[in-house]
């Protein structure tokens, strides 16, 4: 047996090198951690031996995990997608439980134990799902609203089950009073914690965020999400109950986005420390005996929650390519299964042959859930033959936009970037199409006249329809990298020789996107740092065509686009030119013997040379309101716009009267 710091750094050494090996393979990290518990678990090396402490600890990782869904559980977001959540939801939670409730019955299991383990396998990954819609760009798609709505009522449901499966080991005859007990202490300690609390939390998290500490402020998170913690589990309730509960306190004050940063090292750390745990339970021996058992959960698993959760969509009024989507992102499990089935463990509700079973089933299932999601798309075809229609017309719409255009732009993405752009192009004549995955902004912007389609700049079908043989150039606004990359690996191979202008958010993946082969990559960071550079330097006074001469030349220096073009006598006898002929704001001090003293700025006749005043400085006190009839005295400083030859006539007019 080895010692608890030679068992720390096992558990360190193995975590780090397995999820890191997941997360270069763009595989959930959870999974990582499940095998190293397996590993060091007693079945296997038996390093880690199944300790009450160490299952205790490992709950605090669940206690952090409720307390950030808490954080982010808002009513006003709950109400915008209403029907969404509670509709299709509810329905795909409800029926799951109630389908392995009867299938269960009939293979001899109790109805608590099949109420419990239906939840179990209801469950979908959250961190999962929401990372892939996100890489995908399908957060605004129809199944990606439906997925995230679907997982937004799980994260909720959890709560509920969490309090019931405890309850549900004792007799048949006590289970109607202990559900009803429960449930009672639930709504009480809920209605005193929400009614009190709300007031009470953002008054005292205001007296220690007073102090200015952040040792302070963090001490104060951790001693409010464990003592509700406590309180809601000497209550009879599960610690999670009390997390999620100083979750939602927390998230309707002002502190809510500190404390998600401040909490999510723990979080993260414990809750690895809980998969491991879980992962300790994993006979390998055991599960390779229970294998055809495995499987047959595993497809049951995958196909029971593609049809409900399809079927749910269907019964809400979603195509049949939505719904099949939505039960395609749906049907793998989730982290909170694991959740789950660890307090059926503590409550003895199923063999722990069976509990083997569920978890590799489980596992196996978040492996496949990535490739699963990859080939959505060829699945769908396959299934839905009217997909095949909509496909069609989809590319119809995008023909039909750029069937008569030539040497045109494609813009991939037309959010806010993407529509600057088009309006830029516009104005010089330019003729664009764009493509975007946001069906509502799609429509919107069709209706008011803009040439945009919706299509995936990341299928070859979607771009040959939109001529890109024909284009001279495409211009990829996405902010995501890894879906920039995408787009364009798609764009050279459809035709390598057409420029691609791509943009990134900052200067990390300029070489990454440059050796996908962008004619040129403009990050946000430094765009936006030469302009509040030419305005910092516009207010200290530098001259307007020198600051403009600066930037081009700053420019020219980033991008291999724009160099080369200011050289020669030519480009420098006209930015000679501009610089004389540039309009510039100059400042005049009336002193002494000054003509313009006592007169009144309609008596100086300024415009008559071109020039105006903007401002006048009187004792420190800047004014901009200037009547006409406003007498100038002595020391008053004007601020004068107009060109240099404008400003060097109104000058001597003010001085001199000339």
């Amino acid at each position: 047996m080895v010692n608890t710091l030679e068992l720390v750094l096992a558990l360190l050494a193995g975590a780090v090198l397995v999820v890191g090996i997941f997360r270069s393979l763009n595989l959930p990290p959870v999974l990582g951690y499940l095998m190293v518990g397996a590993a060091v678990g007693p079945h296997a090396m038996n390093l880690m031996p199944d300790s009450d402490g160490a299952r205790y600890l490992a709950e605090f990782g669940v206690v952090f995990l409720m307390f950030t869904i808490g954080l982010e559980f808002s009513l006003a977001r709950l109400y915008s997608m209403k029907r969404i959540v509670f509709g299709l939801g509810a329905m795909q939670v409800l029926a799951s439980i109630v389908l392995v409730m009867i299938v269960g019955r009939l293979a001899g299991l109790g109805w608590g134990a099949g109420f419990a383990l239906g939840g179990t396998l209801a469950m979908s990954s959250t961190a999962i799902l929401s990372k892939l819609l996100s890489d995908r760009l399908e957060l605004d798609s129809k199944h990606g609203r439906e997925a995230i709505g679907v997982l937004l009522f799980q994260d909720i449901a959890v709560v509920p089950l969490l309090i019931l499966i405890p309850t549900l080991s004792g007799s048949a005859d006590a289970l109607f009073g202990t559900l009803a007990l429960a449930t009672v202490k639930a709504v009480v300690l809920l209605g005193l914690v929400l009614f009190f609390g709300q007031g009470l939390m953002r008054r005292w998290f205001f007296l220690v965020a007073r102090q200015k500490s952040a040792e302070l402020f963090m001490l104060n998170v951790l001693f409010i999400t464990l003592g509700l913690a406590w309180m809601t589990e000497t209550a009879g309730l599960s610690l999670a109950l009390g997390a999620f509960l100083a979750g939602m306190l927390i998230s309707e004050t002002e502190y809510r986005y500190h404390v998600e940063e401040d909490i999510k090292p723990f979080r993260d750390v414990l809750l690895g420390l809980f998969f491991v745990t879980v992962g300790m339970f994993l006979d390998v021996g055991q599960i390779i005996l229970a294998l055809p058992a495995v499987l047959a959960l595993l497809v049951a698993l995958l196909v029971g929650k593609f049809l409900i959760a399809g079927a749910a969509s269907l019964a809400l009024g979603s195509p049949q390519g939505t719904a099949a989507r939505t039960g395609l992102w749906l049907c793998a499990g989730g982290e909170f299964g694991f959740v789950l089935l660890s307090q059926i463990e503590e409550a003895q509700l199923m063999p722990a042959s069976l509990s083997q079973v569920v978890v590799a089933a489980l596992v196996l299932s978040m492996l496949l859930a990535p490739l699963i999601v990859q080939a959505s798309e060829r699945i769908v075809l396959r299934l839905v033959p009217s997909e095949w229609m909509s496909r069609s017309l989809q590319l119809t719409s995008i023909a039909t936009q750029s069937m008569f255009v030539d040497k045109h732009a494609i813009l991939c993405g037309f959010g806010r970037n993407g529509q600057y752009l088009g309006r830029l192009l516009e104005q010089e004549g330019i003729t664009y199409i764009a493509l975007d995955l946001d069906p509502e902004r799609v429509r919107d912007a069709a209706a008011a006249g803009e040439t945009v389609v919706f299509g995936d700049a990341a299928k070859r079908e979607t771009l040959m329809t939109a001529g890109i043989s024909r284009a001279s150039v495409v211009v990829i606004t996405y902010a995501d990298t890894d879906a920039a990359l995408r787009a364009m690996s798609m764009v050279r191979a459809c035709r390598p020789d057409v420029p691609v202008v791509v943009r990134t958010a900052d200067e990390v993946d300029l070489e990454r996107l440059r050796q996908a082969g962008a004619a040129e990559v403009v990050p946000e960071s430094v765009e936006s740092s030469l302009m509040l550079a030419s305005h910092a330097l516009a207010l200290a006074g530098i001259p307007l065509p020198r600051i403009v001469k600066r930037i081009r030349e700053i420019r020219a220096e980033r991008y291999h686009l724009l160099r080369g073009i200011y050289r020669g006598g030519e480009h420098l006898h006209e930015e000679a030119l501009e610089e004389r002929q540039q309009v510039r704001l100059h400042s005049v001090t009336l002193n002494a013997g000054a003509y313009a003293i006592g007169k009144s700025l309609a008596d100086l006749r300024l415009r008559e040379l071109g020039a105006e005043i903007t401002a006048v400085r009187r004792q420190r006190v800047r004014l901009i309101d200037l009547a006409p009839d406003m007498l100038l005295g002595l020391d008053d400083v004007l601020v004068l716009l107009g060109t240099p030859s404008q400003l060097a006539g109104a000058e001597t007019r003010l001085l001199k009267g000339l």
